[in-house]
């Protein structure tokens, strides 16, 4: 691979992002706003009470257009496509054959053979030459597209939205639009708030953030708080809670996937993902609340009271929402119950844990 391919990839606001003050770090092979000078508690406190603005250009839109487009979708994903009104969006997953999750993603229907899939960064590379060898054999094409994708999130962004000259107050949550040629908006987020996600051509970006900034409900938030409010509303993040190692039954998504779409067994992985349902998971994505303050991060293994190995966490921090460390990870089917008491080896040490129901913090969409 070339030092080119390799190379660290810049946002296109990156210049923005700069004068605010942010604090840059790597994420998915790009350098990323971690954190502005308000600071990440205050960043995601903010959000919660007012309006958040994100910078999610690191991540991957996808124009998927043909007559053949819903049979494809199908194939690629667990999903009745056909099903979705138009301007609806389906939260979605990406398996491989063994119905491991390759991604997780959000398809909205744009017309009666056209749709929009938002991938995760990281996978960005890899989601493109999937869905292209699925579509290979069918009229269909995959159009990766370049946008500022911004996300403005919490209780006040649909007035900012307004204020701002966007008109997006009919869309009910998931639901989706092309509000100018070009543009692409929808109800949806990463945070458990209400909230909006919205691409623009490259020329569009920085007009449309400094409309959005110019209002003193929003405030710019880094990845850390974004972590930290995704992870309060129970949220998979891919590559940690989620993986090609790891199924839908495990994961706690059964409910992404129509009981009629499983029956019907269309989708790549189908055959695998029909026995593990079966079988029921060895282990489960569950909450964890530590005892105390002291957070519990990703990669700290867990054990019963036993003492015999009982899981893993795989994300992990301090919720201030919650006004405590909040914590998701992998346990043993039969401890997956809310309230079993479990222990996280933290360098040496066992910190007693619980076993909590998800969400964290109660999520706050717009559902009419």
């Amino acid at each position: 691979m070339s030092s080119e391919e390799t190379a660290t990839k810049t946002l296109p606001l990156e210049a923005m992002h700069k004068a605010a003050g942010a604090r840059f770090g790597p994420f998915a092979g790009w350098s990323m706003p971690i954190s502005y000078p308000l600071g990440v508690m205050k960043e995601h406190l903010h959000t919660r009470a007012h309006a958040g603005l994100f910078d999610i250009s690191h991540m991957k839109l996808f124009e998927v257009a043909g007559p053949d487009v819903v049979a494809f979708l199908d194939r690629a994903c667990p999903l009745d496509a056909a099903a979705l009104d138009h301007g609806q969006s389906k939260y979605t997953l990406l398996l491989d054959e063994h119905a491991g999750i390759l991604d997780d993603l959000i398809v909205t229907r744009l017309g009666a053979h056209r749709f929009m899939v938002v991938a995760n960064a990281g996978n960005a590379a890899a989601d493109e030459e999937r869905l292209r060898a699925v579509a290979k054999d069918l009229d269909c094409k995959v159009e990766p597209l370049e946008r500022v994708f911004l996300a403005l999130q919490g209780p006040d962004a649909e007035a900012v939205l307004t204020a701002a000259g966007i008109d997006a107050a009919h869309l009910g949550f998931m639901h989706g639009f092309e509000p100018r040629p070009g543009w692409f908006l929808t109800r949806s987020g990463y945070t458990g708030e209400d909230g909006f996600e919205i691409a623009v051509p490259a020329k569009d970006g920085m007009a449309l953030a400094e409309n959005l900034l110019a209002d003193e409900r929003v405030q710019w938030v880094g990845l850390a708080a974004r972590d930290s409010l995704r992870l309060e509303a129970g949220l998979c993040l891919h590559g940690q809670d989620i993986d090609p190692a790891t199924d839908p039954v495990s994961a706690a998504l059964m409910w992404a996937i129509p009981k009629t779409v499983r029956e019907k067994g269309r989708f790549i992985g189908a055959d695998i993902l029909a026995r593990k349902t079966t079988a029921g998971p060895a282990e489960k994505r569950v909450g964890l609340k530590p005892d105390g303050r002291q957070p519990i991060r990703g990669g700290v293994e867990l054990f019963a009271e036993s003492g015999e190995r009982a899981g893993r966490v795989t994300s992990g921090g301090f919720g201030p929402s919650a006004e405590a460390p909040v914590a998701m990870g992998y346990v043993a089917a039969e401890l997956a119950k809310p309230g079993t008491r479990l222990f996280a080896d933290v360098r040496g040490n066992r910190l007693p844990v619980t076993v909590h129901a998800l969400p964290f913090v109660p999520h706050h969409y717009r559902k009419g």
